[in-house]
């Protein structure tokens, strides 16, 4: 899988004139050798990964982490440095770079000390990017991917059902994230057990990091805290930063009341909420545009009097945000084998209803891949 990605991109980079890529954000290192960074976070230790069209390619990794590149990467060489010694990080560089007559780098995801390095070695004029390259590629899933997402999908419907089953009066919201995490893990060490032999790959979930409850429901990206949960209020559970199952994200949200919904207003505006995603999965199929869809969705939420709504979903995979975007503007051809989050959500001052699920584009429509509850009467519990 891996070694097929790397070819792929090898020939892309011939194509375009491309003679080394430099590859510096951590899911693409992932997507095209399987070796990341634990910490996945910027620590002052950049990992490179140096990409010839017609030479061999070099992974440049902390001593910290050489034994798990070397455990992981599928790479033809790994290249070690460590903190304080010699040239650090940048030992290797004007070697693979001097004489190349085009480099591609991250623009977007590229440390800000390792870009003015290859500033230093090289002219403006001979640097591109290879992003487009990247997205391009990974828009359209493999089979193994496919098995990901739907796996990630198993893992997302037990974080909910546990999550639901958490809610209730006199509940801190902090429990409710414990609970969602426990179960998330839980499924997740069962299917790594069934279905993968890599040993290393961690079953645990991140934390909850969006839940709202009461009055902070318009707080789009509130985190749950030692909030006590009251009858009658509503909750918001997102587990856009949360479902990762073998580094494969997707997006899946739902809006729950408590026992009964005390401000009936509310009811109004989660139907829009709901009527909207309806509106964008109708219109979701291989060979409309991105922009479409989203179309779809806000001319039922500006339809029913509120305001232009943001972007109506995104394209997920080994990063939470990949091509295409469910906005206006985006004219990507949607294609089978895309995996997308799909929102529908109305804002107003006082409140805010959010759905979301994540889905396969198939030949003929897509496949669901997220599955909880969405009409009112099965949301109130």
């Amino acid at each position: 899988m891996f070694e097929t990605r790397m070819n792929a991109l090898r020939h892309r980079l011939g194509k375009d004139g491309i003679d080394v890529a430099v590859i510096t954000d951590d899911d693409n290192i992932y997507y095209l050798t399987g070796y990341y960074d634990y910490l996945h976070m910027e620590f002052g230790r950049p990992t490179i990964l140096m990409v010839h069209r017609d030479a061999p390619s070099v992974l440049i990794t902390p001593t910290i982490d050489l034994n798990t590149a070397e455990a992981a990467a599928r790479v033809d060489r790994i290249a070690p440095w460590n903190d304080g010694k010699g040239t650090e990080w940048r030992a290797e560089l004007p070697a693979l770079i001097n004489l190349a007559k085009r480099v591609a780098i991250e623009p977007d995801h590229i440390p800000s000390v390792v870009r003015r390095y290859i500033r230093e070695l090289i002219s403006p004029d001979r640097l591109t990017t290879v992003t487009p390259v990247l997205n391009q590629m990974r828009m359209i899933k493999s089979s193994e991917e496919l098995q990901l997402a739907r796996h990630a999908g198993q893992v997302a419907n037990a974080m909910m059902a546990a999550g639901r089953a958490a809610i209730s009066d006199g509940i801190q919201e902090f429990e409710v994230a414990i609970a969602t995490s426990q179960a998330g893990t839980r499924k997740a060490a069962m299917l790594l057990e069934a279905h993968y032999d890599d040993t290393n790959m961690s079953p645990n979930t991140h934390f909850l990091q969006i839940m709202a409850s009461g009055d902070a429901i318009t707080k789009t990206h509130h985190r749950a805290t030692t909030r006590i949960m009251r009858r009658g209020e509503p909750v918001f559970l997102c587990f856009c930063g949360m479902t990762n199952f073998h580094r494969f994200k997707l997006g899946f949200d739902r809006t729950f009341w408590i026992d009964e919904i005390a401000d009936t207003s509310q009811a109004d505006v989660y139907a829009v909420a709901l009527a909207s995603q309806n509106a964008a999965l109708s219109a979701l199929r291989p060979g409309v545009t991105a922009e479409s869809v989203h179309a779809a969705y806000a001319d039922v939420i500006q339809g029913a009097g509120y305001e232009y709504p943001f972007r109506c979903g995104r394209a997920t995979g080994f990063s939470y945000l990949e091509t295409p975007q469910l906005v206006t503007g985006d004219t990507t051809i949607l294609q089978p084998g895309m995996v997308l989050a799909v929102d529908g959500s109305v804002s107003t001052k006082s409140f805010r209803a959010q759905i979301g699920d994540s889905v396969i584009i198939t030949q003929d429509g897509f496949e669901l891949l997220t599955d909880h509850s969405k009409c009112l009467e099965q949301i109130i519990i």
